[in-house]
């Protein structure tokens, strides 16, 4: 199967799921910069996870460009990945209004590690079906950045029971990580 249908159907996800994020964001109580304050925490957790939601959008092009066709396991693969990203704004939502509380910050860690193992999984899937010489195998070499990222967020998850603010700050170190362009698909490319 040609995978234009796949790239598609996960744009028009990530696009829904971004939609359903900035619509949850309540509007202030009041035209004060005082007013502002309690929608802050709110605030943070859509700007984390948009730009979360955004890199795995911006990898997932890059990745989908190695290869020509799909199989019903990549296919698969890529709805496990959608699943767990589909958490993110109900999670985004309850992380923000609850003020970073130990439970929901703690669960919004859960599902970032389930995401990033679905990206893995969607990785090799891809990877099996091209063989070990494909272009998207050579780029990935041993995922530094992948392991790193997992490593942060086991860390964080139960930091966040007892300084919930500390498993942001780690949640966010992975989004600089990542926001710094991985260049290892892009160079395959050419």
């Amino acid at each position: 199967m040609h995978k234009g249908r796949l790239e598609a159907f996960s744009d028009g996800v990530i696009a829904i799921l971004i939609t359903i994020m900035v619509l949850d964001l309540k509007i202030p109580e009041g035209t004060s910069w005082a007013a502002l304050k309690p929608v802050i925490p709110t605030f943070i957790s859509y700007v984390l996870s948009f730009v979360i939601i955004g890199i795995y959008w911006n990898n997932h092009h890059h990745m989908l460009q190695t290869c020509g066709s799909v199989n019903g396991k990549i296919l698969w693969a890529n709805l496990h990945l959608l699943f767990w990203l589909s958490l993110l704004p109900f999670l985004t939502r309850w992380t923000g209004e609850s003020h970073f509380a130990s439970l929901p910050t703690a669960l919004y860690g859960v599902v970032l590690v389930l995401a990033a193992l679905a990206y893995v999984v969607l990785q090799n899937s891809i990877i099996a079906s091209q063989g070990p010489d494909s272009k998207l195998a050579l780029a990935v070499g041993n995922d530094m950045k992948g392991k790193l990222s997992l490593f942060l967020y086991a860390i964080a998850i139960p930091l966040a029971f007892y300084f919930p603010w500390m498993a942001l700050v780690l949640y966010a170190v992975v989004v600089l990580i990542w926001l710094i362009p991985d260049r290892r698909i892009e160079t395959r490319l050419t």
